[in-house]
């Protein structure tokens, strides 16, 4: 734990500096390629989001690190980010009070993915990261232009009474 306040910054071990520009380099990655899935779909939450809160989650994830706050600081540092994602996401969804309709689920569980894959960045798991981000934009961008397609015809169908 650090407890000297005598300098005003801390020194980093030889190398640290280049791991944390390559941990948040990746986070911020993490963010855009799933950010930018969303804002092509013109949805709310788009890439400055998704990579804030990429970013965000892998600097909260490095900050015990570098603090030797050991695995169960690091651990309450991740709940932590969990919970604070939960309760952004749960300001994104919307109940249509007119319909049976809820919006910004997506937009929720992509905010909240985003911050897992931030956490992956920040502790170092580059493939999980990665991996993670790949499958992520395959759910969101091309799942997510089918599924409109198909409320599309869904909606023309209903409209013609077929």
């Amino acid at each position: 734990m650090i407890t000297d306040v005598s300098t005003p910054f801390h020194s980093l071990p030889p190398g640290a500096l280049t791991t944390i520009t390559l941990r948040l380099a990746l986070a911020a990655s993490v963010g855009l390629v799933l950010g930018s899935g969303r804002e092509r779909l013109r949805k709310t939450s788009g890439m400055r989001t998704h990579m804030v809160v990429s970013i965000g989650s892998a600097v909260f994830t490095l900050a015990p690190i570098l603090a030797a706050l050991g695995n169960d600081g690091i651990s309450r540092v991740i709940q932590g980010i969990v919970q604070g994602i939960g309760f952004l996401g749960a300001g994104t969804i919307i109940k249509l009070s007119d319909r049976a309709e809820v919006k910004g689920l997506t937009t929720a569980a992509s905010t909240w993915l985003t911050a897992a894959l931030g956490v992956s960045a920040g502790l170092g798991y580059l493939w999980l990261a990665v991996i993670g981000t790949v499958i992520a934009w395959m759910v969101l961008v091309p799942l997510g232009i089918i599924e409109k397609r198909m409320e599309k015809k869904r909606l023309s169908n209903g409209a013609t009474g077929q």
